[in-house]
């Protein structure tokens, strides 16, 4: 896992779209998204591809941990 985590798990959308949005506003240029609903693994992958970023994303019990990058 990378250095910065953001644990979105539970959370409604848009909260983990708006963690995301801040992260890369921050200029953090890679970290995980761990979410556990496919509306938000939707709306984050979304966001990414939208704001130039690069993922890859995995399934790890109830988890989808997405990892960001540039």
């Amino acid at each position: 896992m990378s250095d910065h985590i953001i644990d979105a798990r539970g959370l409604s959308c848009p909260q983990p779209v708006v963690l995301t949005r801040k992260t890369i506003n921050e200029g953090i240029a890679a970290f995980d998204i761990i979410v556990n609903s496919d509306v938000a693994r939707e709306n984050v992958l979304r966001t990414l591809k939208n704001s130039g970023m690069k993922s890859d994303i995995r399934s790890e019990g109830d988890d989808f941990i997405i990892k960001a990058s540039k």
